[in-house]
């Protein structure tokens, strides 16, 4: 695609053509989606965003289906190794909430770039780990690539228009988050026994030289997506900003602006019970099915791997269920949706958790996860809604909810038996779906009460309001 030379500021654009039909009213955002086009600037950026993104999980959980070789191997205890479960996933909980004004402020790309490429050094370095504080210290940093998923959200939404932003955002949420399923499988029953051969069976040389594959692996897709992707449709914010074409934006008032919305906390405790729930899995699934059903390491990594895969559609399931609500209902519908998805995600871990056989357990947990990542895809269906404005900022608190959900039921598979934490487990998330009585959104009907003030578009596969620029201008002038 050609390079726009010429221009006056107000009209410059990087390209000046697209592959895909955009929408000039909507900032050149992209109308559909072409899962098979790679092509500048709009599927690029899709590509790299679920990328990045799954990259991210990739380096975050290439430990878990080893730890119960490193407390082999180092004799840690159980509460050792779930405090550096809780400390890798509470490390994300900061980055989230600072990355979703950064990505307000200089869009999506050079945070993700950067961030991919920080927490590939400490991952390159676990192999230097010899005590239960080096494990944790370790996983703290590596932890910090979970915030790559609010520059994952923040991107497709700057990429693509109202009426497809809720599709992709689910697809690129869910296949990212596969990350999870697929380093359960490609760690723990594909390179750690290759490792080991290369070692003549030497498992502690596997699990400290093995985690360098995916460190290369994040490193350099941080740098690939820092050149060959654009933060938004008509270029990036820099260029943008250096024309006239984009206001300079305020990420403190932006935070603010998020932050002293009550629907934004309320969403914060229904993500914690879902996308912390994932998160909780991701750590406990390989060790659960060791433990209890006496696996070996290789089989438990590829029976956890199976609650990852099912973010092959699972989210963007969760995505179209909640645009079918609205089509119906508008926001009633998706409050429904994810009221729906979150009580049956509660009561399927009750069940889990009294599940005695191996086959029953992987059957339910299938279902489970099902409604886990339904669930994550709904939240997301409803979080634009909330204060378009401040977007970025809320998407980050919102994901935020899901490190401190996952370091809040760490703490109880730390203390407690396995039975014990997936029953409190599932009480709190059957709690959470409560929740949706209480979201009210300024111009949309509550879960039982209320009405839209628009009626609903009825062709439309989803509508996300676009932003008032009027109330961001009245946003960076707060400060």
């Amino acid at each position: 695609m050609a390079e726009v030379e010429t221009g006056a500021p107000e009209e410059y654009k990087k390209f000046s053509s697209y592959a895909l039909p955009v929408d000039p009213d909507q900032d050149d955002k992209a109308k559909e989606i072409k899962l098979c086009n790679f092509s500048r600037p709009h599927m690029r950026a899709f590509h790299c965003s679920w990328w990045g993104f799954f990259c991210a999980f990739f380096i975050w959980f290439s430990i878990a289906p080893l730890l119960s070789e490193i407390r082999d191997s180092l004799g840690l205890t159980k509460g050792e190794i779930w405090t550096s479960s809780i400390v890798g996933v509470g490390g994300t909980i900061f980055m989230r909430f600072a990355l979703g004004p950064a990505c307000d402020k200089w869009g999506a790309r050079i945070p993700m770039a950067a961030l991919l490429c920080a927490a590939s050094i400490p991952t390159a370095c676990t192999g230097f780990v010899n005590s239960a504080t080096g494990l944790a210290i370790i996983r703290l940093f590596i932890g910090t690539a979970g915030g790559t998923f609010v520059m994952c959200q923040y991107w497709t939404s700057r990429m693509f228009c109202r009426e497809v932003v809720g599709t992709a955002n689910a697809l690129v949420g869910g296949w990212g988050n596969l990350g999870g399923g697929v380093t359960q499988l490609v760690m723990g029953s594909a390179l750690f026994p290759l490792f080991k051969v290369i070692y003549d069976g030497d498992a502690e040389k596997a699990w400290r030289t093995v985690c360098v594959i995916p460190a290369v692996v994040g490193f350099g897709t941080g740098i690939m997506i820092y050149f060959i992707s654009d933060d938004a449709p008509k270029g990036n914010y820099k260029e943008l900003k250096q024309h006239g074409v984009m206001a300079e934006v305020s990420a403190a008032a932006s935070f603010r602006s998020g932050a002293c919305n009550l629907n934004t906390w309320f969403m914060f405790i229904q993500y914690a019970c879902c996308f912390g729930v994932e998160l909780t899995m991701n750590n406990a699934a390989a060790l659960y099915f060791k433990d209890e059903f006496d696996q070996t390491t290789e089989s438990a990594a590829a029976i956890a791997s199976i609650f990852g895969w099912m973010n092959l559609f699972a989210r963007g399931l969760g995505g179209y269920l909640s645009d079918k609500g609205n089509s119906f209902a508008g926001m009633r519908g998706r409050l429904w949706a994810q009221t729906i998805c979150l009580a049956a995600e509660g009561a399927l871990v009750l069940v889990f958790a009294n599940t005695g056989t191996l086959g029953a357990a992987i059957a339910v947990m299938v279902f489970f996860s099902l409604f886990v990542q339904a669930a994550e895809g709904t939240s997301y269906g409803i979080v634009p809604y909330i204060d378009p404005p401040s977007t970025g900022s809320i998407a980050g608190i919102v994901g935020a909810g899901g490190n401190t959900g996952a370091v809040c039921f760490g703490l109880g598979f730390r203390q407690l038996e396995y039975k014990a934490a997936f029953m409190i487990m599932g009480s709190c998330i059957m709690a959470s779906s409560a929740l949706s009585l209480v979201i009210f959104i300024k111009g949309h009907a509550g879960l039982i009460c209320g009405k839209d003030e628009v009626e609903p578009p009825k062709e439309q596969t989803l509508a996300v309001p676009t932003p008032d620029t009027e109330k961001a201008d009245e946003v960076n002038a707060e400060e």
